[in-house]
């Protein structure tokens, strides 16, 4: 058993005889019991094409929002295929569409990168 000062700062200080390393032990089941009940930001994604209609992009903007509102990362992604890939100016524009759209819920990461034939942009909440 050990003596072991709980508050100092309190007048008289508190003071309790327990045994310190089954104290350590609960204090660690304590935090670590609390790290598991914390919820973890996930990477959610988008993919889209660069012909996507209008409609489709409203589905995705409110999914997205939703999204984001839960604590999560949005990744858009615009893929293109073929001839589609001579016109990357028309994937950068759906790309537009969405950082317009978020804007009031969340900001870019980063400006859109291109890899291959994907663009892609990651959004993270205000």
């Amino acid at each position: 058993m050990d003596l072991v000062l709980i508050a100092t700062e309190t007048q008289p200080p508190v003071a309790k005889i327990l045994d310190f390393n089954k104290f350590l032990y609960q204090e660690n089941k304590k935090k670590s019991a609390a790290k598991a009940k914390s919820k973890k930001s996930e990477l959610k994604e988008v993919r889209i094409g660069p012909s996507v209609g209008m409609g489709d992009v409203n589905r995705y903007l409110t999914r997205a929002k939703e999204w984001l509102e839960d604590g999560n990362r949005v990744k858009v992604t615009v893929s293109m295929r073929g001839r589609e890939n001579l016109f990357p100016d028309k994937a950068f524009e759906k790309i537009d569409l969405f950082t317009e759209g978020l804007e009031e819920v969340a900001k870019p990461e980063d400006v859109a990168k291109r890899l291959g034939n994907m663009i892609s942009i990651v959004f993270i909440a205000k």
